[in-house]
């Protein structure tokens, strides 16, 4: 089978000494089909030159420990690191956007983080070790999204509990990103769902249900006492059901 990989250089003709690689694919330990993003190939392309580097990328994810693996080699890579999303970069691509030191994002481009996952079989001492595993997996993931965004490590934990998809605005004011292409303004006040609206089911649930609560108690019901000779004439006026039985009947005997 030939091994293939889908990343690329580009030249930059003005400037070559920047240099420009494409991260596209799902990232994986090894090649089979030749769409995945392996950290061996990637290194031996990455070590090869020097220089300023752009990498751009548009994963959907993988194998967290091959991410962590490109991670480390970005935060070790002499130059500098800016990182474009082109359109997504989500799990384990979204780790290794972390590795940039300017994160740039397309206006159209979209970010996820989520909780490991993994397929384990065996005993109960096998599923708590598989279980125990995850645990310290996601701590590493938090190491690296709090080291770029400054956020607590307890809403990094709620967020990757609730599987966030945050689109380019979001990004930057999560402090997942630092700037969006073509968008000199990126300080967007938030909206009237709060911080945490970012496009998780659970999130927009709770949130729907506490906004209708809330505007329900705006209006206050009053109990109105009304005259004696109000409610008097309205008791005239009123028909009461055994008088429209005693009718119904009649018509029903008429005949």
């Amino acid at each position: 089978m030939d091994k293939k990989h889908f990343w690329r250089w580009v030249v930059n003709k003005e400037i070559p000494t920047k240099r420009i690689l494409r991260l596209d694919g799902e990232i994986c330990d090894s090649t089979w089909f030749g769409d995945e993003v392996t950290p061996q190939l990637f290194r031996n392309e990455l070590m090869a030159e020097r220089g300023d580097l752009t990498v751009v990328i548009n994963s959907p994810g993988g194998d967290v420990f091959a991410g962590n693996s490109i991670y480390n080699m970005l935060l070790e890579y002499e130059g500098n690191v800016t990182v474009k999303i082109d359109s997504l970069a989500a799990s384990a691509a979204s780790v290794i956007a972390m590795a940039g030191q300017k994160v740039v994002m397309s206006p159209v481009a979209m970010m996820m983080c989520h909780n490991p996952s993994t397929v384990a079989f065996g005993e109960k001492v096998d599923m708590e070790k598989a279980i125990a595993m995850l645990e310290e997996v996601k701590e590493s993931i938090i190491n690296a999204y709090e080291l770029k965004t400054s956020l607590s490590r307890t809403k990094l934990a709620h967020m990757m509990d609730a599987e966030t998809w945050m689109n380019a605005k979001k990004a930057v004011q999560l402090g997942f990103a630092d700037e969006i292409v073509g968008d000199n303004d990126t300080s967007d006040t938030e909206s009237e769902f709060g911080f945490d609206m970012l496009f998780s089911r659970e999130k927009a649930s709770e949130l729907l249900v506490s906004t209708i609560t809330n505007s329900c108690k705006k209006f206050e019901i009053k109990e109105t006492v009304e005259p004696e000779s109000k409610k008097s004439q309205q008791q005239e006026n009123m028909t009461t059901a055994d008088s429209v039985m005693s009718r119904l009947n009649l018509m029903k005997n008429w005949r």
